[in-house]
């Protein structure tokens, strides 16, 4: 009642307070022919970035104000257990405010992105002119440089024929974002590889098409053979499989409930080489690394002999091949089950030891309850705790900078007094939708 009362309170208020923040980044109150926060007209200042940015910086205040103890309604102020849940409401809405800013600006940022990716495309056809043009002084233009140069521009056509295809979804960029909206690591080296084989067989072929001599037409067929090119099409084999092998591992991983997946609001760069939670990832940033060394060695022998397929050293192909492994050992031993180890009464300084009755808080120990990528306050508020048949959100206290409660390791919710007395069980469903196991406790009067 003190919680209602309080938002009543706040709604009907002229200067606000904090109650007012949640709405403040929709436009209330401004110009009804002025651009609202959503909108995606491009420079508009009031586009899609700046609404998310504003939106960020609304939450980001309340979030400081509230954890310092000031901006609470005076209905609240007296029950500690009351005013939290009025602090975790009110940032609940901000932070669905934040969220779907961000979906918004994703959105729009992939729309953008396509020309982007047509432009990249086209910079390294020019680029690969420019070095042309530079090596060729004092040796001569050959035919091997046209034919490069023209596998380049058929490549750039094609993918920005691509790009333009998958506007809406990143442009070029569409066949390696995964299905969490990140840049599949996997993906993007499978991906390098196959259009490093296409610019080689491209290359071969404009000299085929040149050539007038039967020996050099000859010469020209010879260097396709497997013997010259072994290297790489073991490479290419392995690195398309593994992206497709990974895809199924992470999909059954999740089905099965061992993994759990949050999407992102957008694909980074970053992804490339970091986990859902975006610290560092060793198998990631190893595979990445010596994918891209024996890409730009196979780069500079197809420049020296570019009448055959590059002729990749076994012991590099090796190399690549024991990356890959790794990679994959890594994505079969990322992730677990969340896991609830104890619960017990949380109890304040003060407080006299005592059993759990209905009103008293919680405090649920246990690992992986914040899965990564979620550690948002939007994606912090959808996890519950099921105790009996009873259904409690998991309240957001703030603290400077972040939030106490939940962590990953601990949560600490109230036993509502509509669980009944006696031996009732305690789960826990993570922003991921993942259950944990089930922990008995025993509620009495």
């Amino acid at each position: 009642m003190a919680v209602q009362e309080a938002r009543h309170g706040a709604g009907r208020g002229a200067g606000g307070g904090p109650g007012r923040g949640s709405g403040s980044g929709s436009g209330q109150g401004a110009d009804p022919g002025a651009h609202e926060g959503g909108c995606t007209c491009g420079d508009c200042p009031h586009g899609a970035r700046a609404g998310h940015r504003r939106a960020v910086a609304e939450f980001l205040a309340k979030r400081d104000e509230l954890a310092s103890g000031h901006g609470l309604p005076a209905a609240v102020a007296h029950s500690a257990s009351a005013s939290r849940q009025w602090v975790s409401d009110e940032l609940t809405q901000s932070a669905d405010l934040v969220a779907e800013r961000g979906r918004v600006e994703g959105e729009a940022w992939l729309g953008r992105l396509w020309r982007y990716t047509a432009y990249a495309v086209w910079g390294a056809a020019v680029a690969l002119l420019l070095v042309q043009a530079l090596t060729a002084i004092g040796a001569g233009w050959t035919a091997a440089r046209t034919a490069g140069l023209l596998a380049a521009l058929v490549l750039a056509g094609l993918l920005t024929g691509a790009a333009w295809l998958h506007r809406a979804r990143g442009g070029a960029l569409a066949p390696v974002i995964g299905e969490d909206n990140r840049l599949s690591t996997s993906r993007a080296v499978a991906a390098g590889w196959v259009l490093f084989v296409a610019f080689a067989v491209l290359v071969l072929v404009g000299q085929l098409a040149a050539a007038s001599a039967h020996r050099s037409r000859d010469e020209l067929i010879n260097g396709l053979e497997l013997a010259r090119g072994a290297g790489v099409v073991t490479v290419v084999a392995v690195v398309c499989g593994i992206a497709v092998l990974v895809r199924r591992v992470v999909g059954l991983r999740v089905l099965g409930q061992r993994l759990q997946k949050v999407r992102a609001d957008r694909p980074r760069a970053a992804d490339l080489l970091t986990d859902d939670s975006g610290r560092g990832s060793f198998a990631d940033i190893q595979y990445v690394v010596i994918s891209g060394v024996a890409l730009a060695f196979a780069a500079v022998r197809l420049a020296r002999r570019p009448s055959q397929l590059p002729d990749l050293p076994w012991g590099l192909a090796l190399l690549v091949l024991v990356s890959a492994a790794t990679y994959l050992a890594g994505k079969y031993a990322e992730g677990g089950r969340p896991v609830i180890l104890s619960v017990v009464r949380a109890r304040e300084a003060g407080d006299l030891d005592a059993p759990i009755r209905t009103g008293d808080d919680i405090e649920i120990r246990g690992a992986g309850f914040v899965p990564p990528g979620a550690q948002t306050a939007d994606r912090l508020s959808r996890m519950v705790v099921r105790i009996g048949a009873v259904h409690v959100h998991v309240p957001l206290v703030p603290v400077a900078g972040g939030f106490s409660n939940p962590t990953d390791a601990v949560l600490t919710v109230p036993v509502p007094v509509d669980v009944e007395p006696g031996r009732v069980e305690v789960q826990v469903v993570t922003a991921a939708g993942v259950e944990t196991n089930r922990c008995a406790i025993d509620v009495t009067d």
